[in-house]
């Protein structure tokens, strides 16, 4: 992967283990995940719950994230998959039928996916979660330097088994290309087109359109950022099945919120 900066990797190059991942000391700082339920609106059950960053005394995502560099981010990363399994299957999210963990990863934190996958997958041995129920989700916002790269990382979790998901979807410039170049089995819709759909014809076109090309591309969609009912029933009415906001539920450290 000569088209990798591997500068910000440890020299020589060595995967991290699960054990390693727990070790706050090792990072320099702690946080834990809060999770938020994504709803199948169809069958009314919980679909996903989506790990979220949190501080272990309150800090916000951002004062977490505002952490990292390019000393710390891959250990981070590593990090955060194995705390997101290890408090999930605390909480039982394995023992809701066919209910998937989501958790976001940093492509540029991956120097092989073969490779710095092998923390993820002893902490799903160790804490007993289904490895096929686990989903990986890239932000549109995260810089991409290397579009090869991440499509080698997802076709890589695609063949372990992992559910595959672009979010905040429509939120950058790179959306379509990113599109072009691999397809995930998930796009999840930035707040940015669901705000307010309801009242937005122009949001409705441009959700019906993505929604055309995901249909065609046998692609699942999440709208993210739902508060309303009318943003609800607006995205029903426009064939969006799967769903995630405060509507439904606010992000919790110590339950699952049911439906």
């Amino acid at each position: 992967m000569s088209d990798l900066d591997i500068s910000v990797f440890p020299k020589p190059f060595q995967p991290i283990g699960c054990k390693e991942c727990r070790n706050p000391a090792a990072l320099g700082f702690e946080f834990q995940m809060a999770f938020q339920l994504i709803v199948d609106t169809k069958e009314h059950r919980p679909f996903a719950y989506e790990a979220l960053v949190r501080g272990v005394n309150g800090e916000s995502a951002l004062e977490i994230l505002g952490k990292i560099n390019e000393s710390n981010r891959y250990h981070f990363d590593q990090a955060c998959r194995v705390k997101a399994i290890e408090q999930a299957s605390r909480l039982k999210l394995q023992e809701i039928p066919d209910c998937l963990l989501s958790i976001n990863f940093l492509p540029n934190a991956v120097y092989r996916a073969e490779t710095c996958i092998r923390a993820t997958l002893q902490a799903a041995n160790q804490f007993d979660f289904p490895k096929e129920r686990l989903m990986f989700e890239v932000t549109e916002g995260e810089q991409i330097h290397h579009v090869d790269h991440l499509k080698r990382i997802f076709s890589e979790y695609s063949r372990q088994g992992f559910t595959t998901a672009i979010d905040d979807f429509g939120a950058g410039h790179s959306g379509l290309n990113l599109l072009a170049t691999f397809q995930p089995h998930i796009l999840k819709l930035d707040m940015a087109l669901t705000r307010q759909i309801d009242k937005d014809p122009v949001r409705q076109a441009i959700v019906a359109g993505i929604s055309l090309v995901a249909d065609r591309l046998n692609i699942r969609i999440i709208a993210e950022g739902i508060e309303t009912a009318g943003e609800r029933d607006a995205l029903t009415e426009l064939g969006i099945r799967y769903m995630q906001g405060f509507l439904f539920s606010k992000p919790s450290i110590d339950s699952l919120t049911a439906m």
